[in-house]
């Protein structure tokens, strides 16, 4: 029969290498999130070689951390791992969109439902950057395609009645997202009705100049 110190120095070490995961496991969570949000300013910026780069090792990372999650769930699921999962989802899912125009399934990624459409609802502010810098740049045809994007994924999560109550969080993120929508709703009508006056201004400017 083992002493009670016997028993106790068992116990202090199991402890000690509980710390050192836990210290390994939430530096790999920050890392992946913060890797994630640099491939979408990669994308951002139309460099999305660089960004497949940065989205490839945050995915070897989520599996390390998803591998330990089978010894040690009490560690892993302790919130930030969620954070990292939600911003992995948000830069495949604007990748996906931005590059092929579809949407990349959670299975693909492999990251739970919930994550993914808290990360999908996040995909509506790029958008919103997007349509700016289209509008910056005089594409207001490009500037309505995403304010349709962002309509439409705001619909479909507006559709989903029972998610409020499943997915913690998602109500704050849909009512922060329909104001985004409603701004960037504001920016584009305002810059068809400038770019139209500026046509009909120069119709007439040419009109003046044939007459004379």
């Amino acid at each position: 029969m083992p002493s009670i110190r016997t028993l106790l120095k068992k116990i202090r070490k199991e402890l000690k290498e509980k710390e050192k995961v836990r210290e390994r496991s939430q530096e790999d969570m920050r890392k992946a999130t913060s890797i994630s949000k640099q491939a979408i300013l990669f994308i951002h910026r139309k460099k999305v070689a660089e960004a497949k780069k940065l989205i490839e090792k945050a995915k070897v990372i989520i599996s390390r951390l998803d591998n330990l999650s089978t010894k040690y769930p009490e560690i892993i699921y302790s919130g930030l791992f969620n954070a990292a999962l939600q911003e992995y989802s948000e830069a495949n899912i604007f990748l996906g969109l931005v590059e092929e125009s579809r949407f990349i399934t959670p299975e693909e990624i492999n990251v739970p439902s919930v994550d993914y459409v808290l990360g999908l609802a996040d995909v509506i502010g790029e958008y919103r950057r997007l349509a700016l810098d289209a509008l910056r740049e005089g594409d207001v045809e490009k500037g309505g395609k995403c304010l349709e994007i962002m309509d439409g994924i705001y619909v479909e999560l507006m559709g989903m009645d029972d998610a409020y109550m499943l997915v913690r969080g998602l109500r704050r993120k849909c009512d922060i997202a329909r104001r985004i929508i409603e701004a960037t709703r504001g920016d584009v009508t305002q810059e068809m009705r400038r770019s139209s006056l500026e046509k009909r201004l120069k119709r007439f400017e040419n009109l003046v100049k044939r007459k004379f």
